[in-house]
């Protein structure tokens, strides 16, 4: 079981960008519920230059999801169902702390700069066959095609 309190201070969020550095996914989360069926679900999501989280949106089972950005930049990608990145927002830069997505939105994020961490909010439960659907017009996590993907994304800010 989780504490009561947990605090998040700057040794947390080292302590998850450490584990975002050392994992071959390039990211990594700190969580602070108790289990996958908690309500709302609540964690620090640490991200590290080159982690591809392929697009995706919360449908099947409608979730909004919020992010706060602690450190960093994290850039936002909004897409419409076709694809084209309709919307792209820079978290943690010009006094844009987070963002609030609606659920059935197609979104993703990555880093600028070296790593970028973040509190991140959704409902629960979490169930990994209803969690997110991912987008079919861009390329999974590990295709070799997905460098290349982010990298035109990136582009693009």
């Amino acid at each position: 079981m989780a504490p009561r309190v947990s605090v998040i201070d700057q040794a947390l969020v080292d302590w998850t960008l450490e584990a975002a550095r050392s994992s071959p996914r390039l990211r990594a989360v700190h969580v602070f519920h108790d289990d996958a069926a908690d309500n709302p679900q609540r964690f620090l999501n640490a991200f590290v230059r080159g982690t591809y989280l392929p697009p995706h949106r919360h449908l099947a089972v409608p979730k909004s999801k919020s992010f706060l950005v602690l450190r960093g930049e994290l850039a936002c990608f909004v897409f419409d169902d076709k694809g084209f990145a309709k919307e792209r927002y820079i978290l943690g830069r010009a006094g844009l702390s987070g963002i609030d997505i609606k659920p059935g939105v197609w979104h993703t994020v990555a880093p600028l700069g070296e790593s970028a961490v973040c509190f991140e909010v959704k409902p629960g439960p979490w169930d990994p066959a209803t969690d997110r659907e991912l987008a079919p017009w861009a390329p999974r996590e590990g295709d070799a095609h997905a460098p290349a993907y982010l990298a035109a994304l990136l582009a693009e800010l």
